[in-house]
């Protein structure tokens, strides 16, 4: 029987959601204006532990500083509490592969970690990717991914003033790695958590399979 429980350990504080036997683990980080309480974070973690994944949903550094606000700054902290938070999880479910899951911000941070270290992770799930600013177009945040040998999927709206689908796929032919698309049909930024229910399907074959843009 899968349990949910609190995890706290130095630097890392969230829920842990544990199935019987995990076949693979899962970090999961938020977006810049939400927590590891959000609506989407907890559907996705727990569509990921039914599937046999250990979730670790958690707070980033900056949220861990302040219970509102935006993050501001580099992102390094974060990105470094990204790194401290995978070390553990490692320590907690040895033995298995390990993912690196993300919405908006934190899916971005995620990415950049795993173009800057390409063993961190096993795999990627950027949900809602903020390619760039709404109405700046000019400002992508893509300049990592020419380093992103780790394997993703993305998964994006229709509606989503951070990137529209055709800003997405032009985007992504700048990974090296293996890549996939998922669409969700009306969705702005933030796809809704009815989705998560699908994206193990999705993800599974998207770390393992060839390059698929949809």
């Amino acid at each position: 029987m899968a349990t949910i429980e609190p995890f706290e350990r130095p630097g890392v504080s969230g829920f842990m959601h544990r199935p019987k036997t995990p076949k693979a683990a899962m970090l999961l980080s938020h977006g810049a204006g939400g927590d590891s309480q959000g609506a989407l974070m907890i559907a996705v973690a727990q569509a990921f532990c039914e599937d046999g994944y250990a979730v670790l949903r958690w707070n980033l550094p900056f949220r861990q500083l302040r219970p509102r606000g935006a993050p501001g700054g580099s992102g390094e902290r974060d990105r470094d509490g990204i790194r401290q938070a995978v070390k553990i999880l490692r320590q907690e479910i040895a033995g298995v592969p390990l993912y690196l899951a993300g919405q908006s911000y934190g899916g971005r941070q995620s990415s950049m970690v795993a173009a800057e270290d390409h063993g961190l992770a096993d795999g990627l799930l950027l949900l809602s990717y903020p390619l760039h600013p709404p109405g700046n177009p000019a400002r992508l945040r893509v300049e990592h991914f020419p380093a992103l040998k780790t394997a993703a999927l993305f998964v994006h709206g229709t509606r989503d003033p951070f990137g529209s689908v055709d800003e997405m796929k032009a985007a992504i032919q700048s990974i090296p790695g293996r890549v996939r698309l998922e669409i969700v049909e009306g969705a702005a930024h933030g796809v809704p958590p009815a989705t998560a229910r699908l994206m193990p399907a999705w993800f599974n074959p998207a770390v393992t399979q060839s390059r698929v843009v949809q």
